[in-house]
């Protein structure tokens, strides 16, 4: 059949049947010319579009501005593009737009055979995300797909960036004749239509206004139920804001009969379904196309996969791409970003990855057979592997998508290696993609190369959004560079954009943790001004930012603002009360929890936050009394209110009140593990009350509450302190029966209990065996092992812990004193001396044992004068001498010629009055001792001491 729109005296488009053939497709675009005056007088301008088909050519016309239609209908200002149900755009002179993809799925309507002959053409097209285009590639004839009343074939039109599918199909024209009675009443309806609605034209908003105010449906879509076109029945699904009346219109095309319900209204509703989570609607639709075979096409299986991937049913997702791989389905391009989206949700970066590359590759080969000669294309595919094809034509948004894929996988060279092909694919790259890599470098510190993107951005001539500049704020922010950040906010002004709600929230945070008042005031006055809402966050942080900077008072009147403005969370309460509490502001923090209790917003959340102020005031009577009162407000105290409270009284000291919490959590079944009652037997062992704590552990034991590593270690830790190895034995016995391995904090515990009861091989072994752990080697078990070969006289294995220790540049002031003990043990008093020496000079001399083994040194071996000025030393230090320090200076003062009773009488005026006592030490010592002899021949002593080594 060949098709001609051509004039007639009339001003209305007729259709000739010229000869018989298959049924063409068609696709019409009608632009009205200006009204050039107002007087009724126009200028006539021909416009005609002709799209060559292989039937023929097709033309059409309009006169006025006005257009009839094949049923002598009036149209003004409409488009037509194929027909529908009687003439371009469906028999109601709908405006035909091409569908966009929404969340990245295409939804495609395609045009049906009916009985009774005719024309008809559906246009489609892939839309971008984010304003970028989506290319789809054409087809080749073999994929072309049978519908219900015959085959529908397809005809690819690349236009301004877009694929359109132009679909043949007919319908019955004589059940329009009686429109004309319907006409008045259409015309007489007054519309209120929403801007959404009316970019669609024709009659399509008038039936929205209709299906929302009238119930019956009946009676809403009574002047247009006979010249309903499928892409109005598609679109008036669409546009439902319910799902229950989305599934009540569709029922009712279905019970009509004289209406094709094809599989794109089919795809819709098991969108609109799954949007809504209403799986069993989902199943239910699904078996009634299997039941009428109506046969799933690409963008069904996209729709299914997405909606449940969304929905969080990832594994009902897979279920259908199983599906659609059984029945040797290829997913199409919007459907493979769907899997690829889906995969990256789900931090299966791997898996998207080889998915992707599969899909191209099985493409390529499809490209590859069409006709095009690989040899023709490059072999590097998208991520620049061999193994994908690169002849595969590719969408802008699949670039995006695979970008933030090889991005969030922390893959910077695929993903760089992807921008790259794209660029030479000679597929423009839009602000998305610019803002994902600059998101992905930005977050990996590399700065340089996001200056870079910068400038591509702007040779590519693709204009920064706020997005764009949010992302900069923010990783700059996050590097620290908080002058750069602000300087984009104020680009981004100088651009013509209005910075959002985040651009400011972002500045603001960072301004806040740097206690930048002034600048954060700027930016609120301008949120205030713009009127932009503050969140809760934002309220939090700068209140928290006024207490940092001690500026109580604003902090106080920042949280008024919203508190009287009564928009306030109970979150919101809890933060500001847990900012106060924690800095010690205990007054403000009660404040804010009054006005929460005035308000009626009190939660469990807000007492908690509150017991834990107290307890970092040490108010812990007024933490018992809040919780206690917990119950009056209609509360009942969670699992961690417990638990704080618990280990906050243990920590304390208060191990009494702690276990009487404890037993209350039990009795409510709020214990569900052994960490509050490891914080009681801690609390009992610090006190040295290992009665109390062993029985605690047995009432833990006997509530079926199982144990773990860190309850031995106290217990065990515990009987080391005491030396009792026998109870430490036990544990550490019971520890190893129930299957617990042994940890680094066990080892030191043994290690300390072995030194104190002298131990030397079960030492070594738990020494050999802490240096197997993640923590290894710590100072205070080396120390420990250094003082068990000093008892021993054990030189060398001491030396060799000391080296290790002085290597690491752990050796301290302990370790010091012990290798000096040692040495003076053992008589060996050049290295002794020289531990002296470095003691002093690394300034180790800071406690009393390090003091009183220095001194003891040099009263020892005669050196009277380095003893007297070390005693000095630590007066000045204010370390306070004790009886071992007195000990030592009576020896030199007997060795010095001064009586044992003058001596005593000394200690017996230390002991009435220390501070006197201690003056006359001095000054007796400083009599007796020539301070002022030259100690020459010690010095040369000193410059000769060996070295350990």
């Amino acid at each position: 059949m060949f098709v001609k729109f051509q004039y007639s005296d009339t001003n209305c488009l007729r259709v000739f049947s010229l000869a018989e053939a298959t049924p063409p497709s068609v696709a019409l675009s009608v632009t009205p010319p200006p009204i050039k005056k107002p007087n009724g007088k126009f200028k006539h301008k021909q416009h005609k579009q002709v799209f060559d088909s292989h039937c023929g050519v097709v033309h059409m016309s309009k006169k006025n501005g006005f257009v009839k239609d094949p049923l002598g209908r009036v149209q003004k200002n409409v488009n037509f593009r194929g027909g529908g149900g009687g003439g371009g755009g469906g028999g109601n002179g709908v405006l035909e737009k091409e569908d966009s993809t929404k969340d990245g799925l295409l939804e495609n309507l395609e045009g049906r055979n009916e009985k009774n002959g005719g024309f008809g053409a559906i246009l489609m097209s892939a839309g971008g995300i984010n304003g970028a285009a989506e290319e789809l590639c054409t087809r080749s004839s073999s994929s072309e797909e049978t519908v219900k009343n015959g085959d529908s074939r397809k005809e690819n039109v690349k236009h301004n960036g877009y694929v359109r599918r132009l679909h043949g199909s007919t319908e019955n024209c004589s059940k329009n004749r009686d429109e004309t009675s319907s006409k008045s009443v259409v015309e007489g309806m007054q519309t209120k239509c929403s801007t959404k609605w009316a970019r669609y034209g024709g009659n399509i908003p008038a039936m929205l206004e209709a299906l929302e105010t009238v119930k019956d449906l009946d009676e809403a879509m009574k002047p247009w139920e006979t010249t309903l076109t499928n892409k109005e029945r598609s679109i008036l699904l669409k546009e439902q804001l319910g799902w229950e009346r989305a599934v009540e219109i569709f029922e009712w095309f279905k019970r009509k009969g004289c209406y094709e319900v094809n599989v794109i209204h089919y795809n819709i509703m098991l969108r609109i379904l799954g949007k809504a989570r209403q799986w069993c609607e989902v199943e239910r639709l699904w078996g009634e196309m299997e039941k009428k075979k109506i046969k799933p096409i690409n963008s069904t299986y996209g729709t299914l996969i997405d909606v449940y991937c969304k929905g969080g049913h990832r594994d009902k997702a897979m279920k259908w791409l199983e599906l659609m791989n059984e029945r040797e389905m290829e997913p199409d391009e919007v459907t493979m970003g769907i899997v690829v989206q889906m995969y990256k949700k789900a931090g299966d970066f791997k898996t998207a990855e080889e998915f992707f590359k599969k899909w191209s590759s099985r493409n390529s080969a499809v490209v590859g057979r069409g006709g095009t000669s690989s040899r023709s294309r490059s072999k590097t595919g998208v991520n620049g592997d061999s193994s994908s094809a690169s002849n595969v034509c590719l969408s802008n948004y699949t670039y995006n998508t695979m970008i933030d894929t090889y991005g969030k996988a922390g893959k910077l060279k695929e993903a760089g290696e992807t921008f790259e092909r794209m660029l030479q694919k000679g597929v423009v790259p839009n602000t998305v993609t610019f803002n994902t890599m600059i998101h992905m470098y930005g977050n990996n510190g590399q700065l340089a190369k996001v200056a870079s993107l910068m400038e591509k951005m702007e040779g590519a001539k693709c204009s920064p959004d706020t997005r764009t500049y949010n992302i900069l704020i923010s990783l700059h922010a996050k590097h620290n560079d908080i002058e750069l950040a602000a300087r984009y906010l104020k680009k981004m002004k100088e651009s013509s954009l209005e910075p959002d709600a985040v651009s400011y929230r972002t500045l603001l945070y960072a301004f806040s943790i740097r206690c930048m008042v002034s600048e954060a005031e700027e930016l609120i006055a301008e949120m205030d001004e713009k009127g932009l809402e503050i969140d809760e966050f934002t309220q939090s942080s700068l209140t928290r930012m006024y207490i940092e900077a001690g500026l109580v008072e604003k902090s106080w009147a920042w949280f008024q603002r919203f508190h009287l403005g009564g928009n306030m969370t109970s979150e919101c309460y809890s933060a500001t009360i847990d900012a106060f509490g924690e800095r010690g502001h205990i007054l403000q923090a009660e404040k804010v929890f009054e006005c929460c209790l005035q308000v009626k917003k009190l939660s469990v959340l807000e007492f908690n936050v509150m017991i834990k102020s107290y307890g970092i005031s040490k108010k812990f009577d007024r933490a018992c009394h809040l919780f206690d009162s917990m119950e009056k407000h209609g509360l009942v105290s969670d699992r961690c209110g417990y638990n704080s409270l618990v280990q906050m009284l243990a920590s304390a000291d208060l191990p009494e009140k702690a276990i009487f919490y404890l037993r209350k959590m039990r009795e409510l079944d709020l214990v569900i593990d052994c960490v509050p009652y490891c914080a009681v037997i801690s609390s009992y062992a610090k006190l040295g009350r290992m009665e109390m704590a062993v029985e605690v552990y047995k009432e833990m034991i006997g509530c079926g509450i199982k144990p773990d590593v860190i309850v031995y270690g106290v217990l065990i830790n515990a009987y080391a302190e005491t030396g009792n190895v026998n109870e430490a034995t036990y544990y550490i016995e019971t520890m190893r029966n129930l299957g617990l391995p042994m940890n680094g904090v066990v080892c030191k515990s043994l290690i300390k209990l072995y030194t104190k009861v002298g131990y030397l091989k079960e030492a070594q072994e738990s020494y050999k065996n802490l240096q197997l752990f993640e923590t290894g080697i710590d100072v205070y078990s080396s120390n420990c092992m250094i003082d068990l070969y000093s008892e021993r006289s054990m030189v060398s294995e001491a030396e060799e812990i000391f080296e290790n220790l002085k290597r690491n540049g752990d050796a301290n002031e302990f370790t010091y004193a012990m290798m000096l003990c040692m040495y003076k043990r053992n008589g060996r008093f050049v290295e002794a001396f020289w531990i002296a020496r470095k003691m002093r000079e690394l300034g180790l001399m800071t406690d009393l044992l390090s003091y009183n083994h220095v001194l003891g040194l040099y009263a020892s071996d005669g050196r009277y004068k380095e003893a007297v000025a070390t005693f000095e030393e630590m007066v000045k230090s204010l370390v306070r001498p004790d009886n071992s320090t007195f000990k030592s200076l009576g020896i030199i003062l007997l060795k010095c010629g001064v009586p044992k009773v003058a001596i005593d009488r000394l200690e017996m005026e230390r002991k009435k009055d220390q501070e006197s006592g201690v003056r006359a030490w001095a000054s007796i010592l400083s009599s007796v001792v020539d301070m002022d002899d030259d100690d020459d021949d010690d010095d040369n002593d000193d410059d000769v001491a060996i070295e350990v080594v």
